[in-house]
């Protein structure tokens, strides 16, 4: 603990509370760098939603340098981590298009910033996103059930980065990645060398100094109905997810 921060408000990028006592610990203590400022006009709500989306958010968009006028795809743009791309995204100088499964997420989407947002279950769904133009990365949340789109979206030595694991191992189309010369990524947030998440950090932090990042909706639950929180969370619940004391 560093007391020359007590008070001050902070927002967690990496905490331990979950991980290692269970979600519902009223305290946690750890490293001072992992605490960064939260502004003070950001809510505490969306300092509590930030922490590892924005923070896997950051990685997918910015791992392998400047986006400024690149295309890019974000699937699942009404998730968490998909929120804080396109608004990642977008700060950094890219046109963005964002794919969802609802008009209600497309409100969402659209909201974050995303230049188009595409119902991917619409029979037009990949003529759409190829009218936006083709795709330099693309932020990836459900790499077997959307490679084939992102495949017929993306430009030859484009970038698909995925961040999340599905319950069944996609099928590679091995052919079809060659001949588009394309570059998979894997990104998993606990495995990211500490300098970067030191600069994703301070990065995060200057979007909400700058008000360019914005939260989802909330869903608030007190500590005694820990339960019917994580209900909420399993049920899919649209939005972040949140419990007080």
């Amino acid at each position: 603990m560093d007391p020359g921060r007590v008070g001050e408000r902070v927002w967690l990028w990496l905490a331990a509370a979950g991980r290692r006592w269970g979600t519902a610990a009223e305290w946690t203590a750890l490293p001072a760098r992992q605490a960064a400022p939260l502004p003070d006009g950001a809510s505490f709500e969306l300092g509590a939603s930030l922490g590892v989306p924005a923070m896997t958010a950051h990685r997918c968009v910015l791992a392998d340098g400047p986006v400024n006028g690149q295309t890019v795809l974000v699937a699942g743009g009404a998730g968490a981590v998909g929120h804080f791309a396109i608004e990642l995204a977008k700060r950094a100088g890219a046109r963005v298009v964002t794919t969802v499964s609802s008009p209600d997420k497309a409100a969402l989407a659209e909201k974050a910033g995303a230049d188009l947002v595409v119902n991917y279950r619409s029979p037009g769904a990949v003529e759409q996103v190829k009218a936006f133009g083709p795709v330099d990365r693309v932020i990836e949340v459900a790499l077997g059930a959307n490679l084939e789109l992102d495949l017929a979206v993306a430009r030859p030595h484009a970038t698909i980065v995925t961040y999340a694991a599905e319950p069944a191992n996609p099928v590679l189309p091995v052919r079809a990645c060659m001949t588009a010369n394309i570059t998979l990524e894997f990104v998993l947030f606990y495995g990211v060398p500490m300098d970067s998440l030191d600069q994703a950090a301070a990065d995060i932090s200057a979007a909400l100094a700058a008000g360019e990042l914005t939260g989802l909706p909330v869903h608030k639950f007190p500590l005694a109905d820990i339960a019917a929180a994580h209900e909420a969370a399993e049920a899919g619940a649209v939005g972040k997810v949140i419990v007080t004391l």
